[in-house]
């Protein structure tokens, strides 16, 4: 808060100095620190404390799966901290293997993806043919958003929110093998618990600069619209149809073995 100082008796205006962008280090490295704890969570009893490598995963592709996806979260704390330390030049040396991370999740992610299809694996009771486009829809939301920060990467304070927004897409995965009873397998509701990093943005825009950053508002919105339209896409007998025909394809070529 800032004070004019002026003649005795007369009323002084006070101006609140909003805190902008000089906390940015203190939230993103808390928020990317909250989606590593939140990842470990999910995945700690049968991956990170089975064993890693060692755990028995249901394939090779999987495996692989685990480990990119792990390698991205554990990038993305060291990322924020690397900023947060005032080492921007090797912040952006680092990025070009983030970009190239990010490169190999979208081919690993629909190959794991449709590994699960080919096994029959979904969440229990459901049709596993709509349920694939869940993980293709987090991949691609994923996909989509990092091209934007990688576009925005000369304006740091999008390039941020754009990278926070498609790691959100990753955290479905992880909250829905939290073992509690109202989330535990159920997709549909770990996806509504994900928002919650959206609205831990959303409330520091809010705070720091009193409006909402643009890429905040479109990110959010995206993702939310793209979540929101794949339930009754994935119900549909063309999307059935596709996943089929995905499915046979991958069959017939013996991607898998």
């Amino acid at each position: 808060m800032v004070t004019a100082a002026t003649k005795p008796g007369i009323r002084v205006a006070t101006v609140r100095v909003l805190p902008g962008d000089r906390f940015d280090h203190v939230f993103f490295s808390g928020v990317a620190w909250l989606m590593l704890v939140t990842v470990f969570v999910g995945f700690a009893p049968t991956y990170y404390l089975a064993g890693l490598t060692r755990a028995p995963l249901p394939s090779t592709i999987i495996h692989v799966h685990a480990i990119v996806f792990s390698c991205w979260i554990l990038l993305l704390v060291t990322q924020t901290s690397l900023i947060a330390g005032r080492h921007v030049r090797v912040h952006r040396r680092v990025g070009i293997a983030g970009l190239l991370l990010a490169m190999l999740m979208l081919i690993v992610g629909p190959l794991a993806a449709t590994d699960v299809l080919l096994r029959r694996a979904g969440p229990p009771g459901r049709d596993v043919e709509a349920f694939y486009i869940v993980p293709l829809t987090n991949i691609l939301a994923f996909g989509v958003l990092m091209v934007c920060a990688f576009r925005a990467r000369s304006a740091p304070a999008a390039h941020k929110r754009l990278v926070l927004a498609a790691t959100t897409t990753l955290m479905t995965a992880a909250i829905a093998r939290w073992h509690f009873g109202f989330v535990y397998k159920q997709p549909l509701v770990a996806t509504r618990i994900s928002y919650i990093f959206f609205l831990l943005l959303l409330a520091y825009d809010l705070w720091s600069s009193r409006k909402i950053h643009h890429a905040t508002i479109w990110a959010s919105s995206f993702l939310i619209f793209l979540d929101e339209i794949r339930v009754p896409v994935g119900r549909t007998a063309a999307w059935h149809a596709f996943a089929r025909w995905v499915e046979s394809v991958a069959r017939h070529n013996g991607v898998f073995g």
